[in-house]
């Protein structure tokens, strides 16, 4: 007998009618007819399961601070850099964990299963670093949370932010950060990333700097974050996530740039709901959209993950952690619109940002986790542009989290009593 068994369920690769049998927190059989014997049954009616949402970019030591203390009236990059600096002193290592721990709340309610976020070491105190190992611990259970050492005001700018950040790692902080075009000089950039990277190399961790999130076209510093990467041998170990500065370069350096980073195996994140807000503030018109060059990392073979980046601080007074919210905006700011373009979309929250995380066990695969979410919806495209409701969130081989189907009671003279959103669309054609 099975744990748990999923049935008449619809796959993200198209296959319907596919049942998936659980056992010991594992995915041991998926075929369309397994016997019904289990100690719990759902039906997903034909429905979409789907492997659980993962962010590779968030800011969980600010995140539900909105407010505190005061707001960012401009709505500016900068501006969120100084109003979290005014945060930093006065918030408690209680109040952090309290924010994360509801933060995470919400994650799960949505079908998060992993989250990268970047803590901010620019503090001697620590208080992010302590408040965030607190609870990876406590949430680990129910989700896979990975942490970056990352000194916000510059590793090199910071007179105690390298200090900060090796105490970081030696307390079990995993990945290291960097923020190379918040740095004095461009020549100051580049060796704050050759000085990370080499950190990384030596302490055999991954890497994932905020890499020119600017405008300015001259900032190249994911430039040098390749070429590090090519040279300490850490293909396949490093993110360069922002990349704003990409969708204002010139396309001849583009052509340059994009291959250098295929060669180096690094991943790319951007970030759709903060870079579109934030990005292209001192433009009047023509304004810059403010996402990175999306279509042609990802047509270049590198693997593009979207992230979230925040949610309710002093960056973005908006979010509701829900990764298809980032992927909706991804796509239209993208125009990535597209059959196909969508349906890859839908990756970008999903399987490509897993594996820019380095997840083990993730997917819809026998021998995989029994992680997984049941969606109100058919299809992964029909998935975003609803975003769809999480029916039921399954975290090896648990169901952590239910939510009821998403229905409206109509009383129309002769229109039908109750609309579904996932019945309401037509089929489209392939």
């Amino acid at each position: 007998m099975f744990d748990l068994l999923i049935t008449n369920a619809t796959l993200p690769d198209g296959r319907t009618g596919q049942s998936i049998a659980c056992t010991n927190g594992k995915i041991i059989a998926i075929a369309p007819d397994l016997p019904h014997e289990a100690g719990e049954i759902l039906d997903a009616t034909g429905l979409l399961v789907a492997p659980p949402f993962v962010d590779p970019h968030f800011h969980m030591d600010a995140t539900l601070s909105l407010g505190t203390p005061r707001l960012n009236t401009s709505g500016t990059l900068l501006e969120g850099i100084a109003l979290w600096g005014e945060l930093k002193p006065v918030q408690s290592i209680d109040q952090i964990i309290a924010r994360a721990l509801s933060y995470c709340d919400l994650a799960v309610s949505k079908g998060m299963g992993a989250i990268r976020t970047h803590v901010d070491i620019c503090d001697d105190e620590l208080k992010g670093v302590q408040a965030l190992l607190e609870v990876r611990e406590a949430i680990k259970p129910y989700l896979d949370l990975q942490l970056v050492a990352f000194p916000q005001d510059g590793v090199l700018r910071d007179p105690t932010a390298h200090a900060n950040l090796i105490r970081a790692l030696d307390m079990g902080v995993e990945i290291v950060g960097g923020i190379p075009h918040f740095e004095r000089t461009m020549e100051q950039g580049a060796e704050s990333v050759r000085l990370l990277c080499e950190i990384a190399a030596e302490r055999g961790l991954m890497v994932d700097m905020h890499c020119d999130e600017t405008d300015d076209p001259m900032s190249r510093h994911v430039e040098t974050l390749a070429a590090e990467t090519i040279r300490l041998g850490l293909q396949g170990r490093v993110a360069g996530s922002h990349l704003t500065s990409m969708h204002s370069m010139d396309n001849y350096y583009v052509s340059k740039l994009i291959p250098l980073i295929a060669e180096s195996g690094m991943h790319a994140i951007p970030n759709p709901l903060i870079n579109i807000m934030l990005q292209g503030r001192h433009d009047s018109y023509p304004k810059r959209r403010g996402q990175t060059r999306v279509r042609e990392l990802r047509d270049a073979g590198i693997n593009v993950g979207f992230g979230s980046d925040c949610v309710m601080d002093p960056w973005y007074s908006l979010g509701t952690g829900d990764m298809l919210d980032v992927a909706f905006m991804g796509l239209h700011v993208g125009q990535l619109s597209s059959r196909a373009d969508m349906r890859w979309c839908f990756d970008a929250v999903t399987v490509n940002s897993a594996k820019a995380m380095g997840l083990e066990g993730y997917g819809l695969v026998v021998g995989c986790d029994a992680s997984f979410n049941i969606l109100q919806a058919a299809d992964p495209i029909e998935t975003i542009r609803l975003r769809a409701t999480r029916l039921s969130v399954v975290r090896k081989g648990k169901v952590i989290a239910r939510t009821a189907p998403s229905k409206t009671a109509l009383d129309l003279p002769g229109r039908p009593e109750e609309l579904r959103p996932e019945t309401y669309a037509p089929k489209a054609a392939e």
